[in-house]
């Protein structure tokens, strides 16, 4: 089978780039630095004015006022939406850094309490640029913040007196003012990369979501269509066979009458096979527990895998399955599930359906090598890639896996009120013979009944016409 040409996916390529491009709107730069001119100029003639400091008013003013002229310059030559490119943005950042160390080194270096303010443009680096815009403001903030400890414009009284603090705080509050920027960057960064992914996730879980429900919309629509024109088209058919039969003298006629029959059973195939996405018809809206679920796992089911299905009611229970909602979120959960099963087995898949009245439960086992121990706390967590299996290789050549796929399932289960939990059929360090068949790993899916079995009259009530579609 020749293999297809790869084309680019731009969802894909939305989800697995880290785009930091065009994050950060010039005009919020702007606001924060007319903010920190304000403060900068209170405290400047607060100091001189009413606590009797000597301060270089002169140079003071000088550099807020290059903030100020920055800025005129900016709203005058670029749009008030303007975005600003990564490294735009850090030289923004990097000119306010400079700037503020300037003024300290005017205003008595690490004596002066207002030297804490540059922890913030690493902060907002580390929130909204990429790592190395970040580094490197980081770098600069502690070199900057390290010569101004060393050289600055002592900071004195009008009667002469030197405000210095003693040595030992001098260090301490460098140390802590470096530790800061190590730390709280970090730490913003790591909150900003999780809600990050997290958004991301969910963006490609409501893609799935969406795609999955158009699917069914698309199957539905179309087994409607076939059912609807089930009756005409059996009646073309008839009448064409009747012609056929009266005009046997007449090859021509009697041709034409056959090939109409012929057409009539082509029309009733396309349509049959188009409604298959829907499996049935648009009042299709439910089915058996083990129905669903054999639908949602049936592109996975001739992958080079066995793939078992087993369905009984637990002691004392109903032995007739629940009539379950075939909601989208459910089909397409479990068919996730069944994926990542077949992808890490080595030669089975047990797909078990039990039920109890109160609970409906899934659990899917394989026969391969089970979830990483160290993994199992974070599996479902979003972007958690797992190495590739050799047999995987062979079968899907290409195909990398985003990470999503356990995350997808977990959550449209999850919104369809299922629990899910992740664990080892076995300890995956015992030797296969030890562990018996099923010893790889599994997956457990618990549904309240309520949450998506039909109501007893509702489930055994006939479905009645079928309703148009509203736009």
């Amino acid at each position: 089978m020749p293999r297809m040409a790869q084309t680019t996916d731009p969802t894909r390529t939305l989800l697995t780039r880290d785009l930091r491009s065009g994050w950060v709107r010039l005009r919020t730069l702007l606001v924060l630095r007319w903010l920190a001119v304000l403060g900068q100029t209170a405290t400047v003639v607060v100091a001189s004015l009413f606590l009797g400091l000597r301060v270089e008013l002169g140079l003071c003013f000088l550099a807020i006022g290059t903030s100020v002229l920055s800025n005129m310059i900016a709203m005058t030559v670029f749009p008030p939406n303007q975005r600003l490119a990564d490294w735009d943005a850090m030289l923004t950042l990097l000119f306010d850094l400079t700037q503020l160390s300037f003024l300290l080194f005017l205003t008595g270096g690490l004596n002066n309490p207002f030297a804490l303010l540059i922890l913030a443009p690493v902060t907002i680096s580390a929130t909204a640029l990429t790592m190395r815009s970040t580094v490197i403001l980081g770098l600069a903030a502690i070199v900057l913040i390290t010569l101004v400890a060393f050289y600055h414009v002592p900071l004195t009284t009008r009667a002469g007196e030197v405000i210095e603090l003693p040595a030992l705080f001098l260090a301490g509050f460098w140390a802590a003012i470096v530790i800061g920027i190590v730390f709280l960057s970090g730490y913003a960064r790591r909150v900003t990369l999780e809600i990050h992914s997290m958004s991301q996730a969910l963006l490609a879980t409501q893609e799935a979501l969406a795609r999955e429900q158009k699917l069914t919309d698309l199957g539905g629509v179309v087994a409607a269509a076939a059912h609807e024109l089930g009756t005409p088209l059996a009646t073309i058919k008839l009448v064409s066979t009747e012609l056929a039969e009266e005009l046997e003298d007449n090859p021509d006629l009697a041709a034409d009458a056959r090939l109409i029959r012929e057409q009539a059973d082509r029309c009733r195939d396309i349509l049959r096979d188009m409604g298959r996405a829907g499996k049935d018809d648009l009042h299709m809206h439910s089915a058996p527990f083990g129905a669903v679920v054999r639908e949602a796992a049936e592109p996975h089911v001739d992958r080079g895998v066995a793939v078992h299905f087993e369905f009984a009611p637990m002691p004392g229970a109903d032995e007739a399955q629940p009539a379950i909602y075939r909601r989208p979120e459910i089909i397409h959960g479990i068919r996730n599930l069944v994926q990542n099963a077949v992808d890490f087995a080595n030669d089975d898949v047990w797909v078990d359906g039990l039920w109890d009245g109160q609970n409906i439960y899934l659990r899917l086992t394989d026969d391969g090598a089970g979830f990483p121990p160290d993994l199992i706390g974070r599996l479902g967590d979003p972007f958690l890639r797992r190495r590739k299996t050799p047999r995987d290789e062979q079968q899907r050549p290409g195909y990398e896996g985003m990470g999503l796929g356990l995350f997808i399932a977990k959550t449209l289960l999850e919104r369809s009120g299922a629990r899910v939990a992740f664990r080892n059929a076995t300890d995956p360090f015992l030797l296969a013979e030890e562990s018996g068949e099923r010893r790889g790993a599994m997956v457990e899916v618990t549904w309240p009944a309520a949450a998506i079995q039909l109501a007893e009259g509702v489930a055994h009530a006939p479905l009645g016409e079928n309703r148009p579609i509203q736009a």
